[in-house]
């Protein structure tokens, strides 16, 4: 009976560290939006309900359209170029702006290559 509760309660704890990771994945993405609409929306559109951005910017959700590699986008956001202000961001913040900006794509995503790079896709147009 006592290795029966061990088990359960070894399963439980297992289960909720899992959830618990999947909760914090989420989270990156939703610290990433509140980050995005303190920073960065004065020029990009970066939610669905902003009105007004510079025209010069592009939208996140173009910007996710696009498929960047995560590293490749983290090391733009890392080293910013003009007219982009350098809003000197840590890298948990980069990595959250990230996985937002990759969030707002709803197409099913490619499997990502064992180096940990993404695939590269076919451009069009």
């Amino acid at each position: 009976m006592q290795i029966r509760r061990l088990t359960l309660a070894m399963a439980l704890a297992g289960g909720s560290a899992m959830l618990s990771t999947f909760a914090l994945a989420a989270g990156e993405a939703q610290r990433g939006a509140i980050i995005a609409k303190r920073w960065c929306a004065s020029c990009h559109v970066v939610t669905s309900d902003q009105t007004s951005a510079s025209a010069d910017a592009p939208s996140f959700y173009d910007i996710a359209r696009r498929r960047t590699d995560k590293r490749k986008l983290g090391h733009f956001l890392m080293d910013p170029h003009p007219p982009m202000p350098d809003m000197h961001l840590s890298r948990k913040e980069i990595d959250d702006i990230v996985s937002y900006i990759r969030s707002l794509d709803t197409r099913p995503q490619p499997p990502a290559e064992p180096d940990g790079k993404d695939k590269e896709l076919p451009k069009n147009g």
